[in-house]
């Protein structure tokens, strides 16, 4: 198993930053999903290349700011996903986003960080047009 984070901060409040992810229906700062439907306590997206990936929501703490879950249905044969993204206030309109993603097998690492930081791009995005 490998484990994928990525940090960064932005410009905002942590409570925006917190609006847009908590939002697990929420799609526009994905850029390689088309659509989410929501089934129960699961997301499904469909996505550009990929077709369908379930994820169930394990948490969705508004106190913590932390969202967790885990890819349940892949096209690909995946034994274990879990991904974290917590939000933290640095003060003055700033806030941190850690990311999170343990992976197995390994070889999906790489397409996992890649969507994280075309994700996080995408978040930056809708956060500046929030301005």
């Amino acid at each position: 198993m490998k484990t994928v984070t990525e940090s960064v901060n932005f410009n905002h409040s942590v409570k925006v930053a917190w609006e847009i992810i908590s939002d697990v229906s929420r799609s526009d700062w994905l850029p390689t999903v088309n659509k989410i439907s929501i089934i129960d306590d699961c997301r499904v997206f469909e996505m550009e290349g990929m077709g369908s990936i379930t994820e169930k929501i394990l948490e969705c703490n508004h106190e913590t700011m932390t969202l967790k879950y885990s890819a349940i249905e892949t096209r690909t044969p995946i034994k274990h996903h879990l991904a974290t993204m917590q939000l933290k206030s640095k003060g003055n309109d700033i806030c941190e986003l850690e990311w999170t993603t343990e992976i197995d097998p390994e070889v999906f690492s790489d397409a996992i960080h890649q969507g994280m930081l075309v994700s996080i791009e995408g978040l930056k995005k809708v956060l500046t047009n929030q301005d």
